[in-house]
């Protein structure tokens, strides 16, 4: 996964709203179910406003997706507090399955996943599937499907905890390519 190629992924994918067009209408209504249900705190909100370089991600993902409906949204928060420095895009995973196969967990096409690229598009990292709080949670219930389906109830401290997963994870790449020497250099930083 070269930069060129990144960018050309990360190009072809669409803003979140866009994405969530091409589902059905209640595939659209569990998404947008989730998002209403999620707030970022004020310490998360200042947290995400001091980014300062530039992310572009690329978020594999299925509309139909119990996980996604669950974890885009909160995703899709974090990056609307700073969207001058979090650039996320949607891609469909059953459509781009040739960056699908480079974004394999445990040998499958999992999603939801985020593919991090500096600001040149050179890959700074990727994570996905489900987060420690989402593993936790279905762990705890032990029934029912392993994927919950889209439209499922959340309970809310489960949400915080996932948010406060994928936050983690995009301000451990903020500050890989805020402490980057490469990047350092190319500011003067």
């Amino acid at each position: 996964m070269d930069a060129a190629y990144l960018k050309s992924k990360h190009e072809s994918s669409l803003p979140y709203d866009q994405y969530l067009s091409t589902g059905t209408p209640q595939q659209r209504d569990d998404w947008q179910r989730i998002y209403d249900q999620t707030k970022l705190t004020d310490a998360q909100q200042n947290l995400i406003g001091s980014f300062t370089r530039r992310v572009n991600i690329i978020a594999m993902s299925g509309i139909w997706c119990g996980d996604c409906a669950q974890q885009g949204p909160l995703i899709q928060r974090i990056a609307q507090a700073n969207p001058d420095v979090l650039d996320l895009r949607w891609l469909d995973r059953d459509q781009h399955n040739d960056l699908q196969e480079h974004v394999q967990v445990n040998g499958g096409n999992r999603v939801p996943v985020l593919i991090f690229c500096a600001e040149d598009y050179e890959l700074a990292g990727w994570y996905g599937d489900r987060t420690l709080s989402r593993y936790r949670a279905i762990a705890q219930r032990q029934l029912g499907p392993s994927c919950a389906m889209p439209g499922a109830p959340v309970d809310q401290d489960e949400l915080a905890a996932t948010l406060q997963d994928w936050l983690d994870q995009i301000e451990r790449i903020h500050l890989l390519l805020r402490l980057s020497t490469r990047l350092r250099q190319l500011h003067n930083d």
